[in-house]
């Protein structure tokens, strides 16, 4: 039973023991987890950390590797790479005398990535899986103009869809409007939102408190992150970080930014959340990257796939 005091998404969290939360669509995903990670684990579950990597992984050491595709990081893992998430949050959280591994998948198609989790699910008796999406472009479902970047996010959705054996399959999205960076016109995410509640798989939206102790943590988090790759910042946790704070409008926090015009606001610190199984129903070629074993292989079906549509929804405006 879910309850006006309590959102649907974390009802359904609460009544799992041992949860996997892993960033659906690479970089720093991972970190638009941590804030539910750290909830749940003080409310005495069990939680794993995950993220589909964009790190160069397959130069690691052998014993690193927990089964194929899947790799164990922690604080001390060897690497040339410096553009590391999933070590940086590793080594924060043993900072934060917390456990401290996060597994990491690396780049490929849906059917590698699905044997990984399955690996991970056995491995670790996991009963939920949470992907988090930093900005929602997860939530188009591909016939809208923009798509944001789809490849690896929707080589995630398509791999835990089918994952029958896990009771409960969730997404969370953190940061909307992000995604306007990448051409998602958020009103039809907030189209997109409607259909799933029709369905009966949109599990309501609610925001970080800004005093609470997830968001403190968070905000470290993200500037520790800035200070392990001080050259490759992430522009969607610096959003959200900067909405936490109460900034507002074209807060200019990295140079990445470059020329283009942010719009920070209170609504970047709300977690949209959905059912993996409605998510992928709306999907309009998630079918298509089933057979997929290469990350370029989903980007090619995806690429077909937009060409073969008559016409495309057009982005519009917010009528407010």
């Amino acid at each position: 039973m879910t309850s006006l005091l309590q959102p649907p998404l974390l009802t359904r969290l609460l009544g799992a023991e041992r949860i996997l939360i892993a960033g659906a669509g690479g970089g720093f995903d991972v970190y638009a987890g941590l804030p539910l990670a750290l909830a749940l684990r003080a409310a005495g579950r069990e939680v794993h950390l995950a993220n589909f990597s964009f790190s160069s992984l397959h130069g690691l050491d052998l014993d690193v590797w927990a089964a194929p595709e899947l790799a164990r990081i922690t604080p001390d893992v060897r690497s040339a790479d410096r553009y590391f998430p999933e070590r940086s949050l590793a080594r924060w959280l043993r900072d934060h005398q917390l456990p401290d591994t996060v597994w990491a998948f690396p780049p490929t198609g849906v059917q590698p990535l699905r044997a990984a989790y399955r690996a991970l699910v056995d491995l670790l008796g996991i009963d939920a899986i949470l992907l988090v999406d930093g900005g929602t472009d997860i939530l188009l479902r591909g016939d809208e103009a923009g798509l944001g970047t789809p490849e690896e996010d929707m080589t995630s959705l398509a791999a835990v869809a089918g994952l029958d054996e896990v009771p409960q399959r969730l997404v969370a999205c953190l940061g909307f409007g992000i995604d306007a960076y990448h051409g998602v016109s958020h009103s039809l995410v907030l189209e997109n939102l409607a259909a799933l509640h029709r369905d009966g798989g949109y599990l309501g939206a609610f925001s970080i408190p800004a005093d609470s102790p997830e968001a403190a943590h968070y905000l470290d988090a993200v500037a520790h992150a800035r200070a392990e790759c001080p050259e490759h910042p992430s522009i969607v946790h610096g959003s959200v970080a900067a909405a936490l704070r109460g900034e507002f409008g074209d807060v200019r926090f990295t140079e990445r930014i470059g020329s283009s015009a942010l719009f920070i606001n209170p609504l970047m610190t709300l977690y949209f959340g959905a059912t993996v199984e409605a998510l992928a129903a709306r999907n309009l070629y998630l079918d298509r990257l089933e057979h997929t074993v290469l990350l370029g292989q989903v980007a090619a079906a995806i690429g077909r796939f937009q060409d073969s549509l008559p016409r495309q929804r057009p982005p519009r405006a917010f009528p407010h």
